[in-house]
């Protein structure tokens, strides 16, 4: 781990921004995209790049916008590596959102979220709240192998109910799907039926498939080679060197999904997901409007 001053926080805009606290990770999954060498890491990925001013930069940043927006984190980086334990930037990044208003969309992998739930609750009371949690592999021991440092999806279920009992709204990314290793219906659907138990409001599945390029390829044929001997030469063999990397099953487990949704009422579509976790409440936006107005 080391610091680093950073220059800015937000990204993005019309009406949304992003915000990465951390870079890199210390969860160790086997598939993770942000190792790719295109993001143009400097430093080792377990390194954790921490912006130690990232409050400071945020507080700065929100008190000169007029317009109330969401705030997402963790698109990159989980904001609640183990890191954040000691360190709480991530709690002190959402005790800014909360002064000034704006909403939050987190993404985690992490039970570690629940340490802010007030934080959250209150967030979403005030304006919006959506915590986004990542479900890849129901069955827990090989669950421990693609997603080794971090709890796993029964724990990520436990999390997403105690936000449904605070009446915080919640998002599922089914992503990725691992060629045959988590690619069965089985699989699939036990996941399914969980977020239909927690009442999740959407689920977020581009395909079933995962992506590869240079650097994230390299860690996970490693990782095949470590735990599933042979893997890594039927996915050259099937793949190549291809970026998109889909599950022979992928029609009939997304076929699966769609269905699924469309009978529980769960938003499926991603455009549809994304619209509802960068939109703040009329009333809110509202309320910034007047507040922007000269007396």
């Amino acid at each position: 781990m080391h610091f680093v001053d950073a220059k800015g926080i937000l990204t993005g805009g019309k009406g949304h921004y992003g915000m990465n606290i951390y870079r890199g990770c210390s969860h160790g999954c086997i598939y993770c995209d942000s190792r790719s060498r295109c993001y143009q890491f400097t430093h080792a990925f377990e390194d954790i790049e921490v912006k130690r001013n990232a409050p400071e930069l945020l507080e700065q940043a929100l008190r000169s916008k007029r317009q109330k927006a969401m705030i997402g984190t963790g698109s990159m980086s989980d904001p609640y590596m183990h890191c954040e334990e000691s360190l709480g930037l991530t709690r002190k990044c959402l005790e800014v959102i909360l002064k000034h208003g704006f909403g939050a969309a987190v993404q985690t992998k992490s039970d570690r979220i629940l340490r802010d739930i007030d934080l959250l609750e209150e967030i979403n009371r005030k304006a919006k709240c959506v915590v986004q949690i990542t479900l890849t592999t129901y069955d827990s021991l090989l669950c421990r192998i693609v997603e080794p440092n971090v709890c796993d999806t029964r724990r990520r279920i436990e999390v997403l109910e105690t936000m449904r009992e605070r009446g915080i709204p919640t998002v599922v990314w089914l992503t990725p799907v691992l060629p045959f290793i988590n690619d069965t219906p089985k699989n699939i659907r036990a996941i399914l039926e969980a977020c239909a138990q927690v009442n999740v409001k959407g689920i977020i599945c581009f395909d079933m498939g995962l992506t590869l390029r240079e650097g994230d390829r390299e860690y996970y044929y490693a990782a095949l080679d470590r735990h599933f001997p042979g893997l890594k030469e039927q996915y050259i063999r099937t793949y190549g060197n291809a970026y998109e990397v889909p599950s022979p099953r992928s029609r009939e487990l997304m076929d699966l999904f769609r269905s699924f949704c469309r009978d529980h009422g769960i938003l499926y579509r991603p455009d549809d997901c994304f619209d509802y976790m960068h939109t703040l409440p009329e009333k809110v936006r509202q309320i910034s409007f007047l507040e922007g107005l000269p007396d």
